[in-house]
Protein backbone atom coordinates (compact mmCIF):
# COMPACT_ATOMS: atom_id res chain seq x y z
CA UNK A 1 0.00 0.00 0.00
CA UNK A 2 1.74 2.93 -1.55
CA UNK A 3 -0.18 5.12 1.37
CA UNK A 4 1.25 3.62 4.20
CA UNK A 5 4.80 4.28 2.65
CA UNK A 6 4.06 8.12 2.68
CA UNK A 7 3.25 7.71 6.34
CA UNK A 8 7.13 7.86 7.02
CA UNK A 9 8.31 10.60 4.97
CA UNK A 10 4.90 12.50 5.85
CA UNK A 11 5.55 12.11 9.55
CA UNK A 12 9.17 13.14 9.30
CA UNK A 13 8.51 16.14 7.46
CA UNK A 14 5.64 16.80 10.23
CA UNK A 15 7.73 16.71 12.92
CA UNK A 16 10.47 18.66 11.43
CA UNK A 17 7.73 21.89 10.77
CA UNK A 18 6.79 21.28 14.14
CA UNK A 19 10.16 21.32 15.79
CA UNK A 20 11.34 24.37 13.84
CA UNK A 21 7.90 25.98 14.56
CA UNK A 22 8.22 25.53 18.62
CA UNK A 23 11.98 26.26 18.30
CA UNK A 24 11.05 29.97 16.60
CA UNK A 25 8.29 30.36 19.10
CA UNK A 26 10.82 29.78 21.96
CA UNK A 27 13.27 32.08 20.65
CA UNK A 28 10.73 34.25 19.75
CA UNK A 29 8.43 34.25 23.11
CA UNK A 30 10.94 32.72 25.71
CA UNK A 31 13.83 34.90 24.74
CA UNK A 32 11.87 38.11 23.11
CA UNK A 33 9.04 38.48 25.15
CA UNK A 34 9.88 36.71 28.80
CA UNK A 35 12.51 38.86 29.36
CA UNK A 36 10.51 41.91 29.01
CA UNK A 37 7.58 40.87 30.95
CA UNK A 38 9.95 39.51 33.82
CA UNK A 39 11.65 43.09 33.51
CA UNK A 40 8.35 45.31 33.45
CA UNK A 41 7.36 42.75 36.52
CA UNK A 42 10.56 43.58 38.36
CA UNK A 43 10.01 47.27 37.79
CA UNK A 44 6.69 47.17 38.95
CA UNK A 45 7.81 45.12 42.18
CA UNK A 46 10.41 47.96 42.45
CA UNK A 47 7.72 50.68 42.20
CA UNK A 48 5.00 49.28 44.83
CA UNK A 49 8.16 48.59 47.08
CA UNK A 50 9.32 52.28 46.55
CA UNK A 51 5.49 53.45 47.25
CA UNK A 52 5.03 51.53 50.50
CA UNK A 53 8.64 52.66 51.54
CA UNK A 54 7.35 56.45 50.64
CA UNK A 55 4.18 55.68 52.39
CA UNK A 56 5.37 54.20 55.56
CA UNK A 57 7.92 57.46 55.56
CA UNK A 58 5.10 59.72 55.60
CA UNK A 59 3.13 57.96 58.27
CA UNK A 60 6.46 58.33 60.71
CA UNK A 61 6.06 61.62 59.61
CA UNK A 62 2.49 62.16 60.42
CA UNK A 63 3.18 60.82 63.85
CA UNK A 64 5.65 62.47 64.69
CA UNK A 65 3.27 65.71 63.45
CA UNK A 66 1.11 64.58 65.60
CA UNK A 67 3.33 63.54 68.38
CA UNK A 68 4.62 67.30 67.90
CA UNK A 69 1.31 68.86 68.25
CA UNK A 70 -0.36 66.80 71.50
CA UNK A 71 2.97 68.09 73.09
CA UNK A 72 1.68 71.07 71.91
CA UNK A 73 -1.73 70.98 72.64
CA UNK A 74 -0.52 69.77 76.51
CA UNK A 75 1.47 72.42 76.99
CA UNK A 76 -1.25 74.92 75.89
CA UNK A 77 -3.64 73.35 78.27
CA UNK A 78 -1.47 73.78 81.16
CA UNK A 79 -0.45 77.06 80.92
CA UNK A 80 -4.32 77.86 79.75
CA UNK A 81 -4.66 76.00 83.71
CA UNK A 82 -2.42 78.05 85.47
CA UNK A 83 -4.07 80.79 84.18
CA UNK A 84 -6.85 80.20 84.95
CA UNK A 85 -6.01 79.09 88.59
CA UNK A 86 -3.93 82.50 89.01
CA UNK A 87 -6.55 84.37 87.87
CA UNK A 88 -8.79 82.57 90.32
CA UNK A 89 -6.64 83.09 92.69
CA UNK A 90 -6.43 86.92 92.04
CA UNK A 91 -10.23 87.14 92.33
CA UNK A 92 -10.53 85.36 95.58
CA UNK A 93 -7.90 87.30 97.30
CA UNK A 94 -9.85 90.46 95.86
CA UNK A 95 -12.88 88.86 96.68
CA UNK A 96 -11.71 88.71 100.43
CA UNK A 97 -10.44 92.06 100.83
CA UNK A 98 -13.87 93.20 99.57
CA UNK A 99 -15.52 91.21 102.21
CA UNK A 100 -12.62 91.99 104.60
CA UNK A 101 -13.71 95.65 103.60
CA UNK A 102 -17.01 95.51 103.69
CA UNK A 103 -17.04 93.61 106.87
CA UNK A 104 -14.76 96.47 108.32
CA UNK A 105 -17.47 98.84 107.30
CA UNK A 106 -20.47 96.76 108.44
CA UNK A 107 -18.79 95.63 111.67
CA UNK A 108 -18.11 99.31 112.40
CA UNK A 109 -22.20 100.96 111.67
CA UNK A 110 -23.23 97.62 113.96
CA UNK A 111 -21.13 99.15 116.61
CA UNK A 112 -22.66 102.20 116.04
CA UNK A 113 -26.05 101.33 115.86
CA UNK A 114 -25.67 99.60 119.24
CA UNK A 115 -23.89 102.28 120.64
CA UNK A 116 -26.66 104.36 119.74
CA UNK A 117 -29.21 101.41 120.76
CA UNK A 118 -27.94 101.14 124.33
CA UNK A 119 -27.60 105.09 124.66
CA UNK A 120 -31.64 105.14 123.34
CA UNK A 121 -32.07 102.52 125.64
CA UNK A 122 -30.84 103.78 128.64
CA UNK A 123 -32.82 106.91 128.05
CA UNK A 124 -35.75 104.71 127.10
CA UNK A 125 -35.06 103.15 131.02
CA UNK A 126 -34.49 106.47 132.58
CA UNK A 127 -37.65 107.52 131.28
CA UNK A 128 -39.24 104.80 131.99
CA UNK A 129 -37.76 104.90 135.89
CA UNK A 130 -39.25 108.67 135.47
CA UNK A 131 -42.53 107.64 134.78
CA UNK A 132 -42.76 104.54 137.30
CA UNK A 133 -41.93 106.95 140.51
CA UNK A 134 -44.45 109.07 139.35
CA UNK A 135 -47.20 106.32 138.65
CA UNK A 136 -45.81 104.53 142.09
CA UNK A 137 -46.07 108.00 144.13
CA UNK A 138 -49.77 108.64 142.71
CA UNK A 139 -50.53 105.03 143.36
CA UNK A 140 -49.43 105.26 147.35
CA UNK A 141 -50.75 108.39 147.65
CA UNK A 142 -54.13 107.45 146.36
CA UNK A 143 -54.17 103.83 148.13
CA UNK A 144 -52.87 104.53 151.59
CA UNK A 145 -52.72 108.62 151.50
CA UNK A 146 -49.53 108.69 152.28
CA UNK A 147 -46.82 110.94 150.69
CA UNK A 148 -43.49 109.66 149.22
CA UNK A 149 -41.12 111.90 148.14
CA UNK A 150 -39.93 111.16 144.58
CA UNK A 151 -36.06 109.91 145.34
CA UNK A 152 -38.06 107.27 147.61
CA UNK A 153 -40.25 106.33 145.13
CA UNK A 154 -37.09 106.47 142.69
CA UNK A 155 -35.16 104.44 145.05
CA UNK A 156 -38.00 101.45 145.03
CA UNK A 157 -38.30 101.73 141.12
CA UNK A 158 -34.79 100.82 140.33
CA UNK A 159 -34.65 98.39 143.10
CA UNK A 160 -38.06 96.55 141.30
CA UNK A 161 -36.22 96.87 137.93
CA UNK A 162 -33.05 95.34 139.09
CA UNK A 163 -33.88 92.83 141.55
Amino acid sequence: MPQIAQLGATWASQVFWLVLTFGIVFLVVGRGMVPRVLSTVEARDASVAADLAAAEAARAEADAQEERWRSQENAARDAAQRTIAEARARASAATEATLASAGEASAAQVADAEARIATASAEAMKEIEGVAAEAAQDIVQRLSGAKVTKTDAAKAVKAAFNG
